[in-house]
């Protein structure tokens, strides 16, 4: 196996990218992503990705040339087309242009329709917060969860990311999946060969299996089971109705080069503290995050993520052979 340092591995995973026809400024878009979710601790979202984006880009399901474009369609409404390229690019225009509207408006909002796998998506929302902006982001994803009672995928994992500016510290960043896992984990389990705890997914005739290929071709099993699947309704409203894009059960799958590109869509949420007659915000969620943090064993959500990043940094990303293999095209 190989070690790169953060900075070093971006430039390795956009040097791949560049090699299979994707533009420069993707390239690097994507290599951002992949690098950051690796080094946060998320692998399902990190360079195991790359094998499955290579073969949307060489069969042409993703446009590595895309760029995307916004129309503000209203005063706090950013209109994106990812041109059914990656979402990265598409979301980085999002995050640069949503401050402005939200200064100006108070909250603001960025559809995103013709999109793509979106990775962590804690990270656009942290990225605003880091500006001092209160954000959430909702993403649709291919079909891959059944409603509550039923057996076939209506509903992708559909995940959900928050994140809040704490004064002189990290944001505190929520980011989960609808689903009890998501399904980079599973994926990532079927490339090493190993089996997946029960309780994640079902098979496609319903049956609790432990098999990451079974679970990949049934049903993943809802957070919080009935809660869960009604969330997934609610994400699939925001995400896929709201922006124009597909709904999960229209989309084609992000794991594979097969079928039209899959059309997802995002929708992120950008809210400035200072607009809602006082200057408490800061004081209100800082006494929240001591409540949380004065009692043993707690923590905020994203605490774990920090402690990640910081070993990243310090040790370096490693490129397994798997990857290494598949990036110079002999897998």
């Amino acid at each position: 196996m190989t070690t790169l340092s953060v900075s070093d591995a971006i430039e390795w995973v956009a040097a791949v990218f560049v090699r299979n026809e994707c533009s420069v400024e993707c390239a690097q878009s994507v290599a951002r992503a992949l690098v950051a979710a690796e080094a946060d601790g998320l692998k399902g979202h990190g360079l195991s990705r790359i094998p499955t984006y290579l073969q949307m880009v060489r069969s042409g399901k993703i446009d590595g040339q895309a760029q995307p474009s916004a129309v503000r369609t209203r005063p706090g409404i950013l209109a994106i087309d990812a041109a059914n390229g990656f979402a990265y690019p598409a979301i980085e225009l999002a995050v640069a242009e949503l401050p402005a509207l939200a200064a100006e408006q108070g909250i603001a909002a960025a559809s995103i329709r013709r999109s793509n796998h979106c990775g962590e998506t804690g990270l656009p929302c942290e990225a605003l917060a880091r500006k001092g902006l209160v954000a959430l982001l909702f993403a649709n994803t291919p079909g891959a969860m059944a409603p509550w009672g039923g057996r076939e995928p209506v509903f992708g994992t559909n995940p959900i990311a928050f994140a809040a500016p704490l004064q002189g510290r990290e944001p505190v960043v929520v980011d989960l999946a609808l689903s009890k896992v998501a399904r980079g984990p599973i994926v990532a389990a079927k490339q090493r060969g190993q089996s997946i705890p029960e309780g994640w997914a079902l098979d496609a005739d319903g049956n609790a299996t432990s098999d990451p290929e079974q679970a990949l071709q049934g049903s993943m099993i809802p957070l919080g089971d009935a809660k869960g699947a009604a969330l997934a309704v609610m994400v699939e409203v925001l995400a896929a109705c709201l922006p124009g894009a597909n709904l999960a059960f229209e989309a084609s799958s992000f794991l594979d080069g097969n079928g039209p590109p899959p059309a997802t869509g995002q929708l992120l949420l950008a809210i400035d503290p200072s607009a809602f007659g006082h200057a408490q915000f800061g004081e209100r969620i800082a006494t929240l995050a001591a409540a949380v943090e004065r009692q043993p064993g707690a923590r905020l959500p994203g605490t774990r993520r920090l402690a990640n990043r910081s070993r990243a940094a310090r040790d370096g990303i490693i490129i397994a052979p798997e990857i290494a293999a598949a990036a110079a095209g002999n897998s």
